[in-house]
This record gives C-alpha cells, structure tokens and sequence, in this order.
C-alpha cells in the first residue's frame, strides 16, 4: 500500500485536502498550529490504488525546535519510521508561495518524492496573482497541481499525480557543499554516502539522531565539534534558498496589485486595531456567552423533563425491585444531568469554530502577543488558552508547538484555569438556582454576564498564575513568536457542522462512560449500608404506624425513611467523614460527594446529584435534578443552594483542578509527575481559600 505523508507551512489547507482525500471528518481549523499530531487515514487515489495518508503538523522549517516539528523530522528523515512515506505531497498556498518554497526547498533536497499542490488557486486570480504552472514544474522538477480544497478544484488531477507516482529529483535546487565555506563537507558526505549531502548535513546537525547506531552517532559527534557556529550556517541556508527562490518566482510568478482587493488590510486595521481590537473582542465574547443561555433554555427544559418523564414510565412498567431502581434511580438521571448540557456546548462548540473559520481567531493571537509575553508567554500560548475552553487535554498537547520549554511549561501549567466545557454544566446549573433570569435593556441577559464572569475569572487566574511562575523560573532565552495571519474567509457550513458534530459527540460519549460508570458505583454505595438506621428512624416509623396520619403523613414518612437510609449507607457515611472539612464552605456532605466522584470528570458533579436526590426522593413522581436541588434544605430550614453557598461552588470549581485526565496528559507532556502534583495541590489550595472566603463573607 502506498504511503502518502501530506506536509506544508500552517494554515495552508493540509488538512482541508487531508479530509478530501481520506473522507474522514477531522477539525479543519483556520490558524496555526491546528495539527500538532499526525492523523492517518486510507483512501483511493484510483479504483485499483489504495493510499495510507498522513497529515503532518505544519511547519516552516525540516529543523526541529519544537515537538510538532520534531513528528515532522522523525517522519520524512528517519528512513526506519514506520510512517516514513513514499512520496510526499506538499501543501502551499498561492498567495504565500515564496515564504511556502523554503520547506519544499528542503524537502527536495532530502531526496523525497514530492508533488507541489498550490492550494486557494480559485483566490489567486481574483487576486491577480497568475502563476506559471508548466514553467514551474520544469524549474521545480516536481510536478504542480493547481487545486482549490473549498471547491474541490484539481482533486482528481492530483489523484494522477499520485498514481503516476513521481521520481526523486536528481539535482539539488542548492548546492550548499559549494557556499558552506570552512565546513568538513568531505568527511559529512562520507558519513551517509548513500543520501544526499543536505540528509548528511541534516543528520550531523541534529541533536537527537538516537535511531542512529551508536557508533555512527560518536562519528557526528566528532564531526560537529569542529563546527564553531551551527546558527550561522542555518541562517546562510535561508538566505541562499531564498535567493534560489526569487529567482525561480520571477519567471513564474506574476502580481497585478491593480486587479487585487485590499479588503483584508481593511479589515486588519479594525480588528487589530491596538484600542478597537480588544473592544471588539471582548463584544465577541459577551455575544457569545449571552447565546449560550438565551438560545439554550428551551431545548434544556424539553431535555430535562423528557429524562425525567422516562424515569417515571419505566417505574411504572417494570417490576419493582433493584434492577429497576438501578436504572431508573442510577443511570438514566446520570445519564440525563450530562445530556441535558449539550445545547450550551453546542452552541459554545459553535461560535468557536465560526471564529476559526473566518480567520478572527488568528487576529486574536496577534492581538494578544505583547500581552503575553508580560507573562512568559508567546502568542502562541493564546491557541492552548482559548482551546481550553472547550477541554483542557488537547489544549495541553496543542502546546508543542511552542519552541521554547519555559513558554511551554508556563503555558500547560496556567491551561486549567481557563473554563473548559466540562465545567459548564456545573456553571448553568448553580447560575439557575442562584442568579435571577432578569434582562437588561432586553437584550442583556444577567445569568449570561455570571458565566462570561466566570471564563473571565478563568482567564484572569491564568495569566495571575503565569507572571508568578514567570519570575520563578529560571529565564532563558526569547523565542519570537511567528504566526500566519491568512485570509478572511466565509466558513464552510460543511466544516462547522462536522466540528459541532465531532466535538459534541466526543464529549457526551467520553463523559457518558464516566458518568455511567459513576453513577451505577454511587447508587450502590447510597443505596446499600449499614441495616440498622439511625434516628430519626423511629419518627418516621411512629408515622407510618398511626392510622390518623393520613395519605400525606405517610408519603412524608416515607421521604423520610428514604433520606435516613441515605445517609447511613456507605456513600453517606463518606460524606459524613469529609462534612466538618468542607463545612465551611457552605457544602453539606451530599456536595461532599459530588465533588469528590468529579475528579474524575467535573461534568459528573451534576449527575452525582441527579442520583443522590433520585435515590433518596421515595415520590413515585421524581423530580428534575435543578428542581430537586432547589427544595434540598437544611436542618434549620434554609436552602443548601442559597447565594453564598452556590458562589463559593461556582468559584470552587472556577479554581480546582478537578480533572484526573488532565493531570495524566500533563505528566506525559512534561515527562515528569512533579508539575502535575504541583498542579493539584496549588489550585486545590486556591480553591478551597477563596471558596471559603466568599462563602463567610456572603454568609454573614
């Protein structure tokens, strides 16, 4: 089977043709740095010809410096990689041909069979750009594709290359044996005579050959010693090859400025604008977490009473026993109080990828740049950050694309802070019980200004916590940030729908295991403990003894059973044990609970509830869980969901690292479980004070 490896700069369309070719439905994103991993797929380049297709991260350069770029080294050099291809199907964009070159420059003179695609050819003419394809192809030696992926242009023209497979292109495009004055050529071409030199150069150049034999490895260590400034030779690569460049696109490339627009700059000057820009951003924002209540309400309402009508149908058609308590008690209000958020995250999911799409999102790493750099961060960091409001792993990982380890580290250490999706079902639920649906001017909705509070308040903790590592931390050197600003665009509806489609399944699938498996654990544990209750057993037995109590005296006896039995089973003896920690805080052990089974997923606090109510609500008619929770009270007869309580939770989780998957991705990004723990202990400090805090002064 044939092995196609798809590389390019970022944000030249690599993924877009990747999910062409493949059929497969990955996030296509419209800013750098988008692809920090390989993504495999097979497709049929004819009716007999099968391809293994990988998508490579983007880059600007074959040298490694960072870990996206380190996939990218491993993959097209290293000759035993499993994933090593057989040709090689670069990626470029029109528009940006010249800085798009200096990669497949490199990539040629490796020796790799290579097909040129020049992708968005459709904006090229509107543009006035007009390149010369033949003439190009001959002065490449590769053959060129014109294609368009928005439009599907020049697919299947591309599939014939592929099949036509072609040849390793003989000569160099730079000779750089012939200008790296001072240098052992001799002894770097002996060392791999069955490369090209570059590959040799490559190799004695990079730092980390360990797929080399060990002997082979002393010899380039012998050789680079007699090289004094290996930055001086890089940087006399660049300018040769772009000279090589310029003179080939002199020949083949021609700009009309007059048949061009200048909308983009336009554009740039408004949303870049160094007062506008952040106004405008900030007006997206407000937007956007007003949309997440005002157009969420009523299909969260259908959902919550459809979960709970279910609940009350299959009681009354299943016999009664525990394995209908297991399932109507357990898993369907779990299952329900993680369903019920799928409208909000949809609609969060939503606007994020509309951001992405049209280019906006790459303006804000711009914008924020000098921001954070006040902070020992790159611009870079901005991509992580604001991923990490839809879940914290890959925003985690989306960091290796940052050059420099301390940015990096900075950058994975603050990524919990920001408010992630799983935090929002906790977020709608508490805002409803405590914050009043009141409207400002009837288009302000005071419930959507909490939860922008909230992100902001997640956000701002992050950066508080970056300028403090940023002067614990040993400085080193500054890497500049380089970011592609691409074109504005109108986005696909194909491309939004797969990635509301994509990133909400994944969330309702990968948090309904959890939940799931929780929730069948919780119910055991609150349905099942000690035989003997305690008072005020008694009471209600006298209740349900007397003949004169009546229907209703008999139902309240029998609520009344069914709490006692919950708090002397196992799950309310936990509760019980950890109350005068958290106590407070304003939590009774019941919150107790749900806060512990959410370190598994913060999502799951609320389906903990679900199922602590529901097993200790003995009415035949359950309840909602929002309902539930607003009529729980407490021994004096106030609400356990007040406004100092449902604060110092909201602010709880605002802070707590309350995520095991996180904390797992993080120890394998940093190879260590030093920071993780580091992680856990200072946010869960932080927490716990703040929450108290807000919950003694609101309380008084």
């Amino acid at each position: 089977m044939l092995k196609i490896a798809l590389a390019g700069n970022p944000n030249t369309g690599k993924t877009s043709l990747f999910n062409i070719l493949t059929g497969l439905r990955h996030k296509v994103g419209n800013y750098p740095g988008i692809t920090v991993e390989k993504k495999q797929g097979t497709a049929f380049v004819s009716a007999n010809t099968q391809a293994v297709i990988l998508d490579l991260p983007g880059t600007y350069s074959i040298h490694p410096t960072s870990a996206d770029e380190q996939i990218v080294f491993d993959v097209l050099v290293n000759e035993q990689n499993q994933d090593h291809p057989d040709l090689v199907v670069y990626v470029a964009e029109a528009e940006n041909l010249k800085r798009n070159l200096f990669l497949f420059s490199q990539l040629r003179d490796l020796g790799l069979p290579l097909i040129l695609v020049i992708n968005m050819i459709d904006k090229a003419k509107k543009k006035g750009i007009e390149i010369d394809i033949s003439q190009l192809s001959a002065l490449l030696s590769v053959p060129v594709i014109p294609v368009s992926t928005r439009k599907k242009i020049g697919i299947e023209e591309l599939k014939k290359a592929i099949i036509n497979h072609p040849r390793t292109a003989t000569e160099p495009m730079v000779v750089l044996s012939q200008s790296f004055k001072n240098l052992p050529c001799e002894k770097i071409s002996g060392l791999f005579p069955q490369y090209s030199y570059y590959k040799s150069w490559l190799l004695t150049t990079y730092e980390n050959p360990d797929f080399l034999p060990k002997e082979k490895i002393a010899e380039i260590q012998a050789i680079r010693r007699e090289i004094s400034d290996l930055e001086k030779y890089h940087q006399r690569e660049a300018i040769l090859r772009y000279q090589k460049i310029n003179e080939i696109l002199q020949k083949t490339y021609v700009v009309n400025r007059l048949k061009g627009t200048d909308l983009r700059a336009v554009l740039d000057r408004i949303f870049i604008h160094k007062i506008f820009g952040y106004v405008i951003f900030a007006s997206v924002l407000l937007l956007i977490f007003q949309s997440v209540f005002a157009w969420t309400s009523a299909p969260m309402d259908w959902i919550d009473s459809r979960f709970a009508m279910l609940a009350d149908a299959l009681k009354s058609i299943l016999p009664p026993g525990r394995f209908t308590d297991l399932i109507t008690d357990g898993v369907i209000p779990g299952i329900g109080g993680i369903v019920i958020f799928v409208p909000q995250i949809a609609v969060l999911i939503f606007f994020i990828s509309l951001l992405e799409e049209t280019g906006y999102m790459s303006r804000v790493v711009f914008l924020m740049d000098k921001i954070m750099r006040r902070y020992g961060m790159s611009g870079k960091s901005v991509l992580p950050l604001v991923s990490g409001t839809a879940c914290a792993i890959p925003a985690v990982m989306s960091t290796r694309n940052i050059e420099n380890w301390r940015e990096r580290l900075i950058t994975i250490f603050v990524i919990p802070f920001t408010t992630c999706s799983a935090r929002l079902p906790v977020y709608t639920i508490l805002i409803s019980l405590i914050i009043p649906k009141k409207s400002f001017f009837g288009l302000i909705n005071l419930q959507g200004l909490v939860l922008m509070a909230l992100y902001m308040i997640g956000f701002a903790s992050a950066f508080a916590a970056a300028w403090v590592l940023h002067r614990l931390l040993k400085r080193d050197t500054h890497h500049f940030f380089v970011a592609e600003l691409p074109e504005y665009q109108l986005p696909l509806p194909k491309n939004i729908f797969y990635s509301v489609w994509d990133k909400t399944k994944s969330f309702v699938l990968e948090a309904g295991k959890i939940i799931l498996s929780i929730s069948v654990i919780l119910w055991f544990l609150a349905s099942t403990g000690s035989s003997k209750l305690e008072s005020p057993y008694p009471k209600a037995e006298a209740a349900l003894a007397d003949p004169l109590s009546g229907h209703h005296q008999s139902k309240e006896a029998v609520e009344v059973i069914a709490a006692v039995q919950l708090e002397n089973s196992y799950l309310g003896r936990l509760g019980k044990a950890i109350e005068p920690v958290i106590a407070p805080l304003g939590y009774d052990w019941k919150i107790g609970i749900a806060i512990l089974s959410s370190f598994a997923a913060r999502e799951v606090f609320v389906g903990t509830l679900a199922t602590i109510y529901s097993v200790g609500d003995a009415d035949e008619q359950s309840e909602t869980v929002r309902n539930r929770m607003r009529m729980e009270m407490r021994p004096d007869g106030t609400p356990v969901f007040n406004f100092a309580t449902g604060i110092s939770l909201l602010l709880f989780y605002a802070f707590a690292m309350q995520c095991m998957s996180t904390l797992a991705i993080v120890k394998r990004e940093t190879n260590s479980w030093k920071w993780p723990l580091i992680q856990l202990v200072s946010m869960g400090t932080l927490a716990y004070i703040v929450s108290l805090i807000a919950y003694q002064i609101l309380n008084s």
